[in-house]
């Protein structure tokens, strides 16, 4: 199942399942983020690489004053800007009474491992808190945040 989704006015298609080919560069800054290829991985649903991110970095904001629903807005918006985004392109989301943007820096090595840095910054009754942080990129396609 493949899922569209603008991201820095571009139009990115995200398959439910996808892993990453290896570390380069994109032709002209277009397209996917730099090294972030997408081969199709079988037997994984996105709510489990979600999941793996393990709260993402708004986890790091407290307690937040926001519905499941959102939490899953704001998760999936980490996932896609971890995933696709290119570097320094906002990944936005909108929820009931609050909204977020996640931008993630261009992918690095970390031994075999594709990581990205990323903040994002959540907007509740015109108040922006942002979290900063990295993750990695495991061979099944899911992202681990750094400790």
């Amino acid at each position: 199942m493949a899922r569209t989704f603008v991201v820095g006015g571009r139009i990115v298609v995200i398959a439910s399942a996808v892993a990453l080919a290896g570390c380069g560069t994109t032709a002209g800054g277009k397209g996917a983020a730099a090294g972030l290829g997408s081969t199709a991985t079988r037997g994984v649903s996105s709510t489990t690489y979600i999941a793996a991110l393990q709260g993402g970095v708004i986890g790091g904001l407290g307690d937040l004053d926001i519905g499941t629903s959102d939490r899953q807005r704001a998760l999936e918006a980490e996932y896609r800007a971890l995933e696709a985004a290119p570097g320094g392109q906002p990944v936005t989301w909108n929820g009931r009474g609050v909204s977020g943007s996640v931008v993630a820096a261009a992918p690095y090595q970390v031994g075999s491992q594709n990581c990205r840095q990323y903040s994002h910054t959540v907007t509740i009754k015109s108040q922006a808190k942002t979290a900063r942080g990295a993750a990695c990129r495991n061979p099944d396609g899911s992202w681990t945040p750094l400790t």
